[in-house]
């Protein structure tokens, strides 16, 4: 969710869902992911959400590497929050968010996306920085 969201809104309908693969040491990880392309999407992000599957994420497309910052506010599931670079590798992971809070989580440096899975997921899968996200938002 960015800073700068819309007022609070009802739950959207999912969006279509598209294949996402994080590669660790541990191994190739498959996610299906939401991916949030417009200013109206990204303002709303998960806001409202009570679940979401472990195998579940959703991709935020800033459609320019930028430095951005995000937010949990309406937000009721924690998160990790991975900052991806444009060539796909993770630059920041932000874990366990606090759901509802208000605080920014700045990306570090300029990036192109964020992926938000469930809290503990980059712990379980061993996530670090440098790892790849494989998606076709990101340049090979």
């Amino acid at each position: 969710m960015l800073p700068r969201s819309a007022g609070a809104q009802s739950p959207p309908a999912a969006a279509g869902l598209e294949p996402l693969t994080i590669v660790t040491a541990s191994g190739r990880h498959a996610f299906q992911v939401e991916v949030m392309r417009t200013p109206d999407q990204r303002a709303r992000g998960l806001m409202h959400r009570q679940f979401m599957p472990a195998d579940r994420g959703m991709l935020f497309d800033f459609k320019q590497v930028e430095p951005v910052a995000m937010w949990m506010q309406n937000t009721y599931i924690s998160l990790d929050m991975l900052f991806i670079r444009a060539d796909g590798t993770v630059a920041r992971i932000a874990e366990r968010a606090e759901p509802l809070s208000t605080r920014t989580i700045p990306s570090g440096e300029p990036v192109l996306s964020v992926l938000e899975v469930n809290a503990g997921i980059a712990e379980k899968l061993g996530i670090k920085p440098g790892d790849k996200v494989e998606h076709p938002l990101f340049k090979r």
